[in-house]
Formats: structure tokens, C-alpha cells, sequence
């Protein structure tokens, strides 16, 4: 397989993970369960200063969730950017390949043990396919 084709795929993958990630984790107010909706109330009941802001719990880590939402769509931007010049800029682009593979293996293994697998497995397919498009550039070159 082409380099190009195997970081596209990994685009796609990503960017899916980053659709979903958004719609998911908007629903993490409702609470399905006593104990649940105990630990949600206790994260958005009380604000407290921090940095300069006034901020509950809740409301960190729903930044957190839209940051990675963001952080998700760049990847898979940079990625399909990068794929349209592995013929022009090879050097950079291997260096990219490689920077953004080896992030995406550390986020899946950090998907793998705080999260859940349907995630991991996104995010870690994205990886071998982004490191395999630099395996590949590397061996036709």
C-alpha cells in the first residue's frame, strides 16, 4: 500500500474518533444511575478558584473532553496534509509520520487503561497505519 492511502485511512479513522468522542462524551451530565448522578453533582456543585477562574470540576473536565475533541481534528488534518506530500517533501514528512505515530500509540495506550478498548483500538489501528506509511517511505527511498 501507498504511503498516502495508509495516512488518508488513518485521517479518517482519527477524525471518526473525534466525531465520536464529541457526541459521547456531551452526554456525561446524564446520569443513568443514583451513585453516577451523586458523582456528577458532586463535580459541578461547587466552584472553586483556580489560575485566575472560577471553575467546578465539572466544568475542567468538560474543557478537557472538547480540548481532545480539537487536539483529535488537528491530528487527523495534519495527517491528510502530510499524505498529499509524501512524494514532495519526504524528509519532513517521515519526521512528521513519525512524531504523530508514536503520539497516537501513547494515546491509545492511555485510551486502553482510562478509557475503554472501542477507542483504544481507533486510535492504535490509526497509529500502525500512520508508522507503517513511514516504514514504507522509508523502504522505497
Amino acid at each position: 500500500m501507498k504511503p498516502k492511502l495508509l495516512l488518508r485511512i488513518a485521517a479518517i479513522l482519527i477524525f471518526v474518533h473525534s466525531v465520536l468522542h464529541t457526541f459521547g462524551f456531551r452526554t456525561w451530565k446524564e446520569a443513568p444511575d443514583p451513585v453516577y448522578k451523586s458523582v456528577v453533582d458532586g463535580m459541578t456543585g461547587h466552584k472553586f478558584p483556580f489560575m485566575g477562574a472560577i471553575r467546578t470540576l465539572g466544568d475542567f473536565y468538560e474543557g478537557f473532553g472538547y480540548s481532545c475533541s480539537i487536539a483529535l481534528i488537528l491530528i487527523a488534518i495534519v495527517l491528510w496534509f502530510v499524505s498529499g506530500e509524501t512524494n514532495n517533501s519526504a524528509s519532513l514528512s517521515k519526521k512528521i509520520i513519525y512524531a504523530v505515530g508514536i503520539a497516537l500509540v501513547a494515546w491509545g495506550i492511555d485510551e486502553l487503561i482510562y478509557f475503554f478498548p472501542f477507542a483504544a483500538i481507533i486510535t492504535l489501528t490509526a497509529a500502525v497505519l500512520t508508522l507503517a506509511s513511514g516504514f514504507v517511505m522509508k523502504k522505497s527511498s
